[in-house]
């Protein structure tokens, strides 16, 4: 007579015929793995460069203790807001000069200026010159006005 195999022994084979999964299968899901964990790294970097950022961002806007702004109108001799007068603020520590032309009714302003700085402010318009203003660190003003007024040469 045959012998006859057990049972178990036919069933364990197909069980592992039927879960049988190729190599090149495991290898895919590994890189799927891989692609997903760097993904996920990825965002997160980014995430924490964002958060960074506005964190810098609210640091500055309390650094704003250390700026002040000036502004303020020039004048003709007859007294009047002169439109288009060049308004000239001299950094008296690096000798920076910015410029401003001035707006319809004489204004002009310059902002984000160092606390720590002196500035000297002048305006020319059509060869009439203001004498030069100052304005010293030791102004603890936030927002100065200093009107300025042409004499003619």
């Amino acid at each position: 007579m045959r012998k006859r195999k057990s049972p178990t022994t036919i069933g364990t084979r197909m069980k592992r015929a039927a879960i049988t999964i190729p190599r090149r299968s495991s290898v895919v899901s590994r890189r799927d793995g891989l692609r997903a964990r760097s993904r996920w790294l990825a965002s997160l970097a980014i995430l924490a460069i964002l958060c960074s950022h506005a964190f810098s961002q609210d640091k500055k806007r309390k650094g704003d203790d250390h700026t002040r702004s000036v502004h303020g109108v020039v004048l003709g001799p007859n007294e009047k807001p002169v439109s288009g007068a060049v308004v000239q603020l001299k950094n008296t520590k690096t000798l920076e000069i910015r410029s401003f032309i001035t707006q319809d009714n004489g204004n002009y302003y310059f902002h984000e200026l160092s606390t720590d700085v002196d500035y000297e402010l002048r305006a020319d318009y059509k060869g009439a010159a203001s004498p030069t203003k100052s304005l010293s660190s030791f102004d603890s003003r936030k927002e100065a006005i200093l009107d300025l007024k042409l004499k003619s040469k």
